[in-house]
């Protein structure tokens, strides 16, 4: 039996990445799992390799009418949902005086609307499951300054918030539900992988930002993994509206 048996989970940006490692742990340890994403062809491969415990479903995080009906179709399709994991997120470099309007607009919608949606939308079905495990990605960059990542920053830092305003809710209620967020650093994933190939040296860049880590590297997927496997059990059953900050040291400083 593993740690999540009889569970099921709803995993955004699950196609790569840290949606994708979570997924795969998740599935390991008993639960079900549907993997949200636009990415088709991501998504796709992954649950064909996780087989009967998996479910892919076409997901845009800033459209309430798919979350709606996603969350209801995993529902539908797993009897229950007791976790979710708002991961998804974009982020597109550039300083206060370079970035447009719209690219600003854009990550917020995907960064702070998606998870304001996917919270919203998601408590009925966990409260229906007797409660249950919402895990919000947020990252060091919504716990200190990024000038040239300000506009993910600032969705970050609002998800942190989010995050405890949904926890004090639902602890209110006395639903069982209970909200946490995750704040990794550098993490080797396709997202930073983009992120240094803008770099005139990308190679250089990659080192650079292993070199501001006290561990002296990036952090894996799996790591982040082992932490929201930790959050989406009973073993996590009395944390709520933390903050878990996984980051090689980096904010010690």
């Amino acid at each position: 039996m593993g740690r999540l048996a009889g569970k099921a989970a709803f995993v955004t940006g699950a196609a790569s990445g840290l949606g994708r490692a979570i997924a795969r742990l998740f599935a390991a340890e008993g639960a079900r799992v549907a993997l949200a994403d636009t990415d088709s062809a991501g998504g796709q491969a992954l649950a064909a390799e996780l087989g009967e415990r998996a479910l892919f479903l076409a997901h845009d995080v800033s459209e309430e009418a798919a979350w709606i009906a996603n969350l209801g179709a995993a529902a539908a399709a797993f009897g229950r949902l007791d976790i979710l994991v708002n991961n998804a997120g974009i982020g597109p470099t550039g300083t206060i005086e370079k970035l447009s309007l719209e690219d600003w607009r854009r990550v917020h919608r995907v960064n702070l609307d998606g998870v304001f949606l996917g919270c919203k939308h998601a408590l009925p079905h966990l409260r229906a499951a007797g409660g249950g495990a919402i895990i919000n990605m947020s990252s060091v960059a919504g716990l200190i300054g990024t000038p040239t990542l300000f506009a993910y920053g600032s969705s970050k830092a609002a998800v942190r918030q989010l995050t405890k305003s949904v926890a004090l809710h639902c602890a209110a209620r006395g639903d069982g539900i209970r909200c946490n967020s995750i704040h990794p650093a550098f993490i080797a994933t396709p997202m930073v992988d983009r992120m240094v190939a803008t770099a005139r040296a990308p190679a250089e860049a990659r080192q650079a930002l292993a070199d501001q880590v006290p561990l002296g590297r990036l952090g894996e997927a799996e790591e982040v993994a082992r932490l929201a496997l930790y959050l989406a059990g009973d073993e996590s059953r009395f944390v709520t509206g933390a903050e878990f900050v996984i980051d090689g040291g980096l904010t010690a400083r």
